[in-house]
């Protein structure tokens, strides 16, 4: 204790004997609302006062000053205590024992505060003691949690009840506790400067299922009304232990997507959307979505979600096709090759779904049909018939889309080209080109429009061809012996030339 030099004029003591005025009384103190409670005090006082008709003694509540009208809690030498202590207070202890314990019945949380002892032995010898005791007065029983629950790591929580009233033992039970894994209990009884309080622990391990759940304490005493509670949500911290995200799904080029991500953790984790190494969005919560516009094929792949609160880590994934029309294919440039020259024609487009790759010819399929970004059509030796144009045609079952290129045919150099001749119906179409240059040419091919036909007037034969330079055109009749040409002016010959093509 320590020792007050009294600064009020009327209580003024010689210092030696200030020192000698002591109480104790418990610094906190704790009681149930409508229970009652007692104070446990004990004074000393200067051993040279002798007290002048006896010992009297004043409770304060709040504070000690008397010249500030503090509410008088009790008092000996009259009734006169302030209304919210009427006929709850009683001195227990015998102040000639210097015994100042105090019972306060029927208690309310209005009644939590300070209380201060003043001692009067007669004439001057008064003394408020600066000690106090400090009173809770609770309206539940206290539970102690830790500041931190973690999943799948034992967990102690710890009911009180205080237990400060005579003849009123407090009991505890917990609550709502059927959902826990094999709880244990066990309980405690406290007893520190006159003061005890009752004590009950629950000892269990948490899950993650256990996060939000309630759980309670329940104090009452045996053969009264009086009952407390007190719920508490269980706030237990896990690693994340499910990343949800939608199913792998396709897109059309162009259009917009959204994908969602959910993680079921606690506290909320920073969850990041990935593609590849890149990071396109974050956000701490418990889900996060992420939003692509106008998508294109660049953009298909793995995109990867991550969930980390601290605690833990996981991820999923999810696979984003973009499907989109052929791209206009690739092929070769048009040529120019000699007759018999091997040659391979190459074609290679991008699409999704994988294209499927057709070779046409003036028109004609020609190759087979390849469902891959690359086709190759193989010539073998060609001949002049593979002249023309070729086509390589993409499609899938977003669009299609196709590339051209042109094939001359070209033959070796010659002075004099020796008679093609074909059969048409019974005579026989001779083709004769002569030209006396050392160039290349063009191999003369007939075409199929070539053909005899009997008409009114007789027979009717048209010979068509194409070559460079243009073919000379002649009809041959062999079972006459007679080579027809337009210089032989008993039949109807007429000729026609259109680039590289005669017409007879």
């Amino acid at each position: 204790m320590w020792c007050l030099e009294l600064l009020l004029p009327l209580l003024l003591i010689i210092k030696d004997a200030s020192c000698q005025w002591n109480v104790w009384v418990p610094r906190d103190i704790s009681a149930m609302t409508n229970s009652c409670v007692v104070i446990p005090c004990t004074f000393m006082y200067p051993s040279g006062i002798r007290p002048y008709r006896g010992i009297h003694g004043i409770w304060y509540f709040g504070q000690p000053y008397p010249q500030l009208f503090p509410p008088v809690v009790f008092k000996t030498r009259t009734d006169i205590v302030h209304e919210s202590y009427k006929g709850r207070t009683k001195l227990l202890g015998d102040l000639h024992q210097r015994n100042c314990t105090l019972l306060i019945n029927n208690i309310g949380t209005e009644h939590s505060g300070r209380y201060y002892f003043r001692a009067d032995l007669g004439g001057a010898n008064m003394y408020t003691f600066p000690d106090f005791a400090e009173l809770k007065v609770l309206d539940q029983p206290n539970i102690d949690v830790p500041e931190e629950i973690v999943s799948d790591e034992n967990l102690e929580l710890t009911c009180y009840a205080p237990d400060n009233c005579p003849d009123m033992t407090p009991e505890i039970q917990w609550m709502y506790t059927d959902y826990l894994p094999n709880p244990e209990f066990s309980s405690d009884y406290l007893e520190e400067s006159n003061t005890a309080v009752l004590s009950s622990t629950m000892t269990f391990t948490p899950r993650p299922m256990h996060n939000g759940q309630l759980l309670g304490c329940r104090v009452y005493y045996p053969n009264t009304t009086l009952v407390y509670e007190r719920l508490i949500s269980l706030d237990v911290k896990y690693p994340p232990r499910s990343v949800w995200v939608n199913v792998s799904s396709e897109v059309m080029e162009g259009s917009s997507v959204m994908l969602h991500c959910e993680v079921d953790s606690n506290p909320a984790p920073r969850i990041s959307w990935m593609f590849g190494d890149q990071e396109l969005l974050w956000d701490t919560a418990s889900n996060v979505s992420l939003s692509l516009d106008d998508v294109t094929p660049a953009q298909e792949g793995i995109y990867t979600c991550i969930g980390d609160n601290g605690y833990g880590i996981m991820n999923t994934s999810l696979y984003l096709a973009v499907k989109y029309p052929p791209r206009e294919p690739t092929v070769n440039e048009s040529m120019t090759i000699l007759e018999g020259t091997s040659l391979a024609l190459h074609c290679s487009t991008q699409g999704s779904p994988a294209p499927t790759l057709t070779w046409l010819k003036d028109g004609e399929l020609v190759g087979t049909i390849t469902a891959d970004e690359l086709s190759v059509l193989e010539i073998v030796e060609i001949t002049p018939q593979g002249d023309g144009q070729y086509r390589c045609l993409a499609e899938n079952e977003h669009g299609r889309a196709s590339s051209s290129l042109n094939i001359t045919v070209e033959c070796e150099c010659f002075t004099v080209l020796q008679p093609f001749e074909i059969h048409i119906g019974l005579n026989k179409c001779v083709i004769v080109a002569l030209n006396s240059a050392a160039s290349l040419y063009r191999c003369p091919v007939l075409l199929e429009e070539s053909k005899c036909t009997v008409v009114r007037e007789g027979v009717q034969c048209v010979c068509m061809a194409t070559g460079n330079p243009e073919p000379t055109i002649e009809f041959y009749l062999p079972d006459f012996n007679v080579t027809i040409n337009e210089t032989d002016g008993r039949y109807n010959f007429y000729t026609h030339t259109d680039g590289h093509t005669s017409q007879a």
